[in-house]
């Protein structure tokens, strides 16, 4: 009797099929983009709206290349850059120390939940900005309120994501892996962690977003440096190309960063992939 390997599932499709699955929506995403561009170009050279709210795609690109070569006010566009991304990833780096192990405490122990609910629920609904003024009025206007309302932005629904991570583990996982003599911390770390690890890189995910838009925001509010300053001192002078400018190195690295967390995330779990190819 001859050994037949089981028939592939319904919807299981073959590794070539995927990546010309891969290509071709990769190819729409281009044409997403080359659709927008196009449209910027037309709108800008038939004066379809006034060049004063909508600079052309070429007034933009001098704008970046102004600032590239003499900075803004004084600082360089790399400096402003690394401010922000400064305040970003020490609020980031906070958040997720701090997260990942009160998630884990969470998660496995209703008393933990009980006593840290009642806080998380309560400043979570609440717009980063709304309590902004109260961290100025006890941490001043430096780096150390905007590094607390990113980190506080952040924290909530990291924590919330992580929580909800680990009392969706099998019980039968857990059962387990005690059986085996694993317990405690060592339980934790070999077990529930592992299981949680795509959870909490797509919560971080989500918390990096709302993260990065409070973090303009609070260089709106009450800064002399960063990228969300530069835009909007630019507004404050009609510069509307440095705007542009501005706000598409924003989503620039915005995208980067995205890429790089969905990176991470299919190497740790690369099934997920495989489902939505």
């Amino acid at each position: 009797m001859t050994y037949r390997p089981p028939k592939a599932g319904k919807f299981a499709r073959p590794p070539r099929r995927r990546a010309r699955g891969s290509a071709f929506y990769s190819l729409v995403s281009v044409g997403t983009v080359a659709f927008v561009l196009a449209s910027w170009f037309a709108a800008s050279g038939l004066k379809l709206v006034n060049p004063a709210f909508l600079p052309s795609p070429w007034d933009v690109w001098s704008a970046f290349a102004e600032m590239a070569k003499d900075g803004y006010k004084g600082e360089s566009l790399l400096t402003h850059i690394l401010v922000s991304l400064r305040r970003l990833f020490l609020a980031l780096g906070a958040s997720l120390a701090v997260a990942v192990p009160l998630g884990l405490a969470a998660g496995t122990s209703r008393l933990v939940r009980a006593a840290i609910d009642p806080v998380i629920e309560f400043y979570r609904p609440l717009p980063p900005l709304a309590y902004y003024t109260l961290l100025i009025l006890f941490l001043g206007i430096g780096d150390e309120s905007k590094v607390t309302l990113l980190f506080l932005s952040a924290f909530a629904p990291l924590l919330i994501g992580i929580t909800f991570a680990v009392r969706r583990i099998p019980e039968d996982r857990i059962r387990a892996a005690r059986s085996l003599g694993a317990g405690g911390f060592r339980l934790l770390w070999s077990v529930v962690l592992p299981s949680c690890l795509p959870d909490i890189l797509t919560g971080f995910r989500t918390s990096t977003g709302l993260a990065y838009a409070t973090l303009v925001a609070a260089e709106m509010v009450a800064a002399v440096s960063g990228l969300g300053w530069l835009v909007l001192d630019a507004s404050k002078f009609l510069r509307n190309d440095i705007v542009f400018a501005g706000v598409i190195i924003l989503g620039a690295i915005a995208l980067v960063m995205d890429i790089a967390l969905r990176a991470a995330t299919r190497r740790v779990s690369p099934w997920l992939d495989r489902q939505e190819a």
